[in-house]
Order: C-alpha cells, then sequence, then structure tokens
C-alpha cells in the first residue's frame, strides 16, 4: 500500500478527501503568530481570497473565528506545551473555514525574547487536503491513542505500524530539547538500537561544506568508533549523492567508512525547507543487508523531523548567543556610557576648579603686586618723612616681591607637574643642614605669631644624609611648615625625624632605609570628612573660611609630587576641625648613620 493510499484508510468512515494532491498545495504558505489563549497576532495565507479569509476579520480576535481549529480546547494546549517547554511541535490539525473543514500539516514554535518567557508562538502550516462539506469532522473527545488516528496525522504515513511508533517514538524525544548534541544523540541512539544496526552516527553539514565530521554515534562494543572521525564528501560518493538528491541512499558494498569496512550502508540527509543540515549514518558489519522500503521511507521521514528540530534548535543557538552578544554589547556601551559620564563629570569639576583657582590666584597675584606699586609709589613721589621710613617701605616691597615670586613659582611647578615636564636630580642632602635652612627662613614668622617651634632629631654620630633634591627637599619642607604656621594661632610646630631601617629599592637603586619627617602642628586641623580633597590641585578645603589666609592651595599637592617624584610619600593626619594636623612625608635614606645608644 503506497503512503497516500494508507494515510486515507487511517482516517474514520465518512471523512472524504478531495481530488487534489497534498503536494500541490504544499507551495501554498500558511503563517499565523498568536498568544497563548489564540488570539491572531498576525496572519498570512496566499489561498486566503479562496476562502474569504481577511486577515483584518483575524486580527484581534479569539481562537473561535472565523477560521479556527475543530477542537480549540486540545489546540491550546499544544500552544502552552509549546510555550511552556520552549520547544517546537510539528502535527496535523483540522481547520473549520465557513462550511469547509481544512486539514493543515503545522509546526508551532515559540517566539523567543532575551531574558523573558515567551507569550506568542509562529505557527507555520500547510495545507494537506480539504474534507467534503457534507464529511463527517473528526471528534477530539476521544482517547488520546484515537486523538492520534482521526486528528493528528503526520504528513506522509508510516508504512507499518512499528516504524510509525518507532518515529514518533525518537520524534518525541528530540523535540524535548532545543540542545543539538542532545538531539544527535537522541537520534543515533534511537535508531541504532530500533533497527538493530552495527553503528549509527550523525554528521552536521553546513552548505558548500567540502567535509563532514561524525559529532554523535551509537555502536555496538565489537565495532570500532568514528566519533570526531571527518569524511571528505568529494571522495565519499554516497555521503554526497546523500546530500544532493536528499535521498536514502542504500550502498552494499566493500567500502570502508573511516576505520570501518561495512558490507551495508545507508544514508540520509537530514533536511529543512530542502536544504540540507546534516547525515545520518546506518553501517551494518556483521552480515550483508537489504534495507526494505519501508525502512527507507522511515528514514526519510525521520530526516525531515531530525532536520527540522536541527533547524529549530540552531535558530534557538543562535537567537541566544545574538541575544547574550547583545547583552554584552550594551552592558559594554552602558559602561562605557558611565566611564564617558564619570570623565565628563571630572572634567566639568577640574574645569570649575581652575577656574576657581584662576580667579583666586588673580587675586593672589594682584595683592602683593599691588603692595610693591604702592610701596615704590611712596618712594618716588618722596612720601617717606625720613630714611629710615623709606628703608620700611623697600622692605615691605620686597617682602611682597618674595610673595609674589612664590605665587609664581607654585603655578610653574604645578604645571609642569601635570604636562610631567619636571626634571629632579638626586644627590646627597645632609639633613641637618636642611633642618637648619628650615628654621632660618620660618624664624621670623614663627617669632611675629609668638609660637614655639622645636626640631627633634634622632641621636647619631655622623650625619643623616637623604638621597633627594636639596632644592625640592627645602620647598616641600618650607611649604608645610609655611602651612602650619599660617593655620595655627598658638601652641606650636614641632618637626620631628624618624629612621625607618628596611631597605628599599628606588628608581632601580638600593637604599638601606627612609627617614620619616614629621611636621605637627596645635592649629586649627581639618575635618575627617574634607582631609581627601587637601591634595587635589586648585581645590581648598574650605575657601571661604581660609580666604582670610593667603596662598593659593597648591602647597599640599606640590609637595606630595614632588616626594612621590623623589621615591617618598606624603600623609596628612588630623583627628577633626581645632585639634591640629599632622603632615608627614618620606625620602630615600643614602647611607645608614651610626646611632648612638643609651648609657646605663
Amino acid at each position: 500500500m503506497t503512503s497516500s493510499a494508507h494515510f486515507q484508510s487511517s482516517l474514520p468512515e465518512g471523512i472524504a478527501f478531495n481530488s487534489k494532491e497534498p503536494s500541490q498545495d504544499y507551495a501554498e504558505a500558511l503563517v499565523f503568530i498568536q498568544d497563548s489563549n489564540g488570539h491572531y497576532v498576525s496572519f498570512h495565507w496566499n489561498k486566503a481570497t479562496e476562502y474569504n479569509i481577511t486577515p483584518e476579520a483575524l486580527l484581534g480576535h479569539p481562537i473561535e473565528s472565523i477560521f479556527a481549529p475543530v477542537v480549540a480546547a486540545s489546540y491550546l494546549e499544544r500552544i502552552r506545551y509549546v510555550l511552556d517547554s520552549l520547544a517546537p511541535d510539528q502535527f496535523a490539525c483540522y481547520f473549520r473555514c465557513g462550511d469547509q473543514t481544512l486539514l493543515f500539516d503545522l509546526v508551532v514554535s515559540p517566539v523567543l525574547v532575551p531574558d523573558l518567557s515567551p507569550t506568542l508562538v509562529t505557527v507555520a502550516g500547510r495545507l494537506i487536503s480539504a474534507l467534503e462539506p457534507s464529511a463527517a469532522v473528526p471528534s477530539l473527545e476521544q482517547p488520546p491513542a484515537l486523538q492520534q488516528s482521526t486528528l493528528l496525522y503526520s504528513p506522509v504515513a508510516m508504512a507499518s505500524d512499528r516504524y510509525q511508533k518507532l518515529r514518533t517514538q525518537i520524534a518525541w524525544n528530540i523535540r524535548r530539547t532545543l540542545n543539538l548534541p542532545t538531539i544527535w544523540q537522541q537520534t543515533v541512539a534511537g535508531l541504532g538500537k530500533a533497527l538493530d544496526v552495527s553503528g549509527c552516527a550523525v554528521c552536521p553539514y553546513e552548505h558548500q561544506a567540502t567535509t563532514v565530521n561524525v559529532v554523535a554515534e551509537y555502536c555496538q562494543e565489537a565495532v570500532p568508533s568514528l566519533l570526531g572521525q571527518e569524511f571528505q564528501l568529494a571522495s565519499t560518493s554516497y555521503l554526497s549523492r546523500a546530500i544532493e538528491t536528499l535521498k536514502p541512499v542504500s550502498v552494499q558494498t566493500t567500502s570502508t567508512l573511516g576505520t570501518i569496512e561495512p558490507q551495508s550502508l545507508l544514508t540520509v540527509a537530514t533536511c529543512y525547507q530542502d536544504q540540507p543540515n546534516g547525515l545520518i549514518i546506518l553501517h551494518q558489519c556483521d552480515r550483508p543487508r537489504v534495507w526494505t522500503d519501508a525502512e527507507l521511507e522511515f528514514m526519510q521521514e525521520l530526516a525531515d523531523q531530525v532536520g527540522t528540530a536541527i533547524a529549530h534548535a540552531t535558530l534557538v543557538a543562535d537567537s541566544q548567543s545574538l541575544a547574550a552578544e547583545l547583552q554584552r554589547v550594551n552592558k559594554s556601551l552602558l559602561q562605557k556610557h558611565q566611564e564617558l559620564e564619570e570623565a565628563r563629570q571630572q572634567a566639568e569639576d577640574a574645569s570649575r576648579l581652575k577656574s576657581e583657582f584662576l580667579a583666586k590666584t588673580s587675586h593672589e597675584l594682584r595683592t602683593p603686586l599691588n603692595g610693591m606699586i604702592g610701596f615704590l609709589k611712596l618712594i618716588k613721589e618722596g612720601m617717606a618723612d625720613d630714611p629710615v621710613e623709606q628703608a620700611e617701605f623697600i622692605d615691605e616691597a620686597y617682602r611682597s616681591a618674595i610673595h609674589l615670586l612664590d605665587i609664581i613659582n607654585d603655578i610653574l611647578d604645578i604645571a609642569k607637574i601635570e604636562a610631567g615636564t619636571l626634571e629632579i636630580e638626586m644627590s646627597p642632602v645632609k639633613l641637618a643642614e636642611l633642618l637648619h635652612d628650615v628654621e632660618g627662613f620660618t624664624r621670623s614668622q614663627v617669632h611675629q605669631k609668638q609660637l614655639g617651634f622645636e626640631i627633634q632629631s634622632p641621636p647619631t654620630d655622623d650625619e643623616i644624609i637623604l638621597h633627594a633634591n636639596y632644592k625640592r627637599l627645602l620647598q616641600v619642607m618650607l611649604n608645610l611648615v609655611g602651612n602650619a604656621i599660617k593655620f595655627t594661632h598658638e601652641g606650636g610646630i614641632t618637626i620631628s625625624v624618624e629612621m625607618i631601617k628596611k631597605k628599599v629599592t628606588v628608581q632601580n637603586q638600593e637604599f638601606p632605609g627612609m627617614v620619616k619627617v614629621r611636621v605637627a602642628d596645635t592649629g586649627i586641623g581639618v575635618s575627617l570628612d574634607m582631609q581627601d580633597r587637601l591634595f587635589q590641585s586648585f581645590s581648598q578645603v574650605d575657601g571661604s573660611r581660609t580666604r582670610q589666609y593667603e596662598g593659593t592651595g597648591l602647597g599640599l599637592a606640590i609637595s606630595q609630587k614632588l616626594v612621590e617624584a623623589m621615591g617618598g610619600e606624603v600623609n596628612f593626619y588630623s583627628l577633626g576641625e581645632g585639634l591640629g594636623s599632622t603632615v608627614t612625608f618620606t625620602v630615600p635614606l643614602f647611607q645608614e648613620p651610626i646611632m648612638i645608644t643609651s648609657q646605663v
């Protein structure tokens, strides 16, 4: 009996198909999208006008419309199963259209959306045939086994019940997953055991590929494995012929299959929409085997279903890969957006700070400059009453000039530091000489404010020699001590020195240790939440409060950069406002001094 005849004979009595062959209708594609309740979201069918169907009459309407399955409840169960399992399903179903009943071969697939549960399905179908208006329509209110034989038909019936059940079982197994390796393994395992062959292998195929590789197999214990083997299509004619014809190719030959010499071979290409996407290879090694028509037809139909499953799984894998790539790109773009936003905010903050700095610096520059001009004008116009007052005017103009020079030097230093052009030459520096000069430069300021001033050095028998730049180190000390004097109104300033005997490497040169210099005062202090701003260029902790003090706010920032350039580090400590401040910095020790030990 032919497949067509068997298909006709399996229908209930009273049901007759029209005389048109199904293959003539397969070209008329039916495609629509529905939600889980059966509402039509979109609809397209080339033959819709022949059956007086318009998409406008269907869109947004429930499943009980002018074009609806005969038994809606069972049809909706199929849709919801596809949405829950995320697996495509293929079946045939009767639809009522006016006074006619149409039988369609359908493939229902979930519409996948990254990170969201699907709510829509795509239904693609082909018209198999139409019942005469007078024909009885099968009922679904029957047990599932009867429903299978009366409503849900495959496009082509099997030649025997055994192969029908086998195809249904294998197809059901591969439909339950969208994982390609699982589909391949389910296929070879089901076929190998059911057909009692020596081995069964699956090879994926891509368009215009010249080779195929075995990715899954079933084989009996005595048969060598083919897993991972590669076959050249040009030199393996039965493989290339199966791909070209999309028909099963049976070979009774001693041709080899990799490391195997089977006596019988059966090869069939899996395909989707007439495009091959894989090969199923059956081989019998223990005896010659003649493949029956039923087996050939069975393999052909199963290969079509496997090809559809492979195509759907590949589509899902590509969609997931695309979704993952989109997520990665979106995450990267979001991160770059955040980085750009942070950079923009930092640029705006830097621009604002520099604007504030320029405004303040212009004032700081004008103050000593106006002092110089004012005192010099008094002298020029002979406003001094006597030589003593004239000398005082000259001294004041000189101090203003020195102050102006310090401000200009600070601006030049920070500009060099930011441009990376500041160069520092390192040489041995005597710590005692450095501290003596600091005391001499600051003595008058300490005396004017009536503050205490103390220098504490560790007892040694010889000089403490630092590895630094004397001019820059003096600049750091004067900055730190000058700040301490400026912000201290009572109490005093203490400079202490501590030896850290631990070998360090600075600029690829090893030194016996570090010297930590500590400048502590009893001044106004700094609140804990504002201390992180101290070392920012162009920034002051509290502009409104410190406006009464002279300076640009660059002292600590410059000192930090200079010390770091000489291989050390700067730290600031304060317990809060009104509790004084301590600044420490370290520099490399050029040579270890001999310490004086206390005698009992």
